[in-house]
């Protein structure tokens, strides 16, 4: 029943008590919703008259009353999750950063920092992880921030990726989104022996900038990826495995892929939530992609039963962010001055 149809209820059966007192039985009041589909907004109630002054003040302060009440109710729709009804106003109406709204814990929240050379396939890599098909056609990336957001054994994970493509050429840019990773993918081009290169001393810089923020005398060890990628073009080879091996070290995760018929991916996704403590659901084979608001559904039946024992387990689902953009370099900065100050001493953040 809406507020519109509660109201004229209540003020229907008022009107009808106060006819019978008065002797007036012969307009008989109808409730609009029985007589035509259409509500109107303003229904035509008969005059009802030798109703005492204190009778009809009565009448007003309900009709107030109601009124009120009446604009405080909205509409409800069914949660994905069962039978609870959720009112609309309680789905947020700004990106969905789960730490901030209080979804999720802090562990639960991850960024992932994919860097390499142009033209290896890093978005067409990301495509996939996000569950979109493959694109032949090449566009340059600049910047590119993804929010994939997932529910998985009734707990609700953030997965940040960030795609600093345009940062090659900026050194103080490129070294703040390296402190703010948690984990790191780096592709090269199985074709491309420059690409390749590339990614050695991006390696190197990573570890060189986590042992400075660190404090560490030695190069910090890096939760990171390494992706050959472009393995369906087999005669165009030019950076064989064991090579890789030999000068990134056997200790180092190293997987072969194609981002045109996925060939690896998986190995590689899996890798990565390893890595960084994730869910192998995370993995895009193994859940299921579902809208924003199906996926807000769930979280908010998940903080309604919040303290009780029975948590929602269900399949596996993820969504992605429409609204999510790259936090502020003020945020990152903030962020890295947080970890860096966590053990040590504060001091001036080194990202040049």
């Amino acid at each position: 029943m809406n507020t519109t149809e509660r109201f004229y209820l209540h003020v229907d059966g008022i009107l009808e008590t106060f006819n019978s007192l008065t002797g007036h039985h012969q307009s008989r009041i109808t409730h609009p919703v029985l007589e035509s589909k259409v509500i109107n907004p303003v229904p035509q109630h008969p005059i009802v008259s030798n109703i005492s002054k204190t009778g009809m003040g009565i009448i007003k302060t309900v009709q107030g009353r109601l009124r009120q009440q009446g604009k405080k109710v909205v509409p409800r729709r069914s949660s994905s999750s069962g039978n609870r009804q959720v009112s609309t106003d309680r789905l947020p109406k700004r990106s969905m950063d789960l730490l901030e709204l209080g979804l999720t814990k802090p562990r639960n929240c991850h960024r992932i920092v994919v860097l390499g050379g142009p033209r290896v396939g890093k978005t067409k890599i990301l495509q996939r992880f996000l569950g979109e098909e493959f694109e032949e056609h090449y566009e340059p990336t600049t910047e590119d921030f993804h929010r994939k957001l997932f529910h998985i054994g009734g707990e609700s994970y953030q997965v940040d990726l960030l795609d600093a493509a345009s940062e090659r050429n900026f050194p103080a840019k490129r070294r703040l989104s390296i402190l703010t990773g948690d984990t790191f993918l780096l592709v090269f081009s199985l074709d491309d022996r420059e690409s390749f290169d590339e990614v050695c001393e991006l390696l190197n810089e990573i570890k060189a900038a986590k042992a400075k923020l660190l404090k560490s005398k030695h190069p910090a060890r890096v939760p990171a990826v390494i992706c050959g990628n472009k393995g369906d073009l087999g005669a165009q080879r030019a950076v064989a495995r064991s090579e890789v091996t030999e000068i990134l070290g056997e200790d180092v995760a190293f997987f072969e892929t194609s981002a045109k018929d996925g060939t690896g991916l998986e190995d590689m996704f899996r890798a990565l939530a390893s890595l960084g403590g994730l869910p192998d659901e995370t993995s895009p084979s193994r859940h299921q992609i579902v809208p924003i608001r199906t996926y807000q559904s769930l979280c908010i039946d998940q903080r309604g039963r919040r303290g009780s024992r029975t948590r929602g387990l269900g399949a596996p689902c993820a969504a992605m962010d429409p609204l999510a953009r790259r936090p502020s370099f003020t945020s990152d900065l903030r962020l890295v001055l947080r970890s860096s100050t966590k053990h040590n001493k504060p001091e001036r953040c080194q990202i040049q």
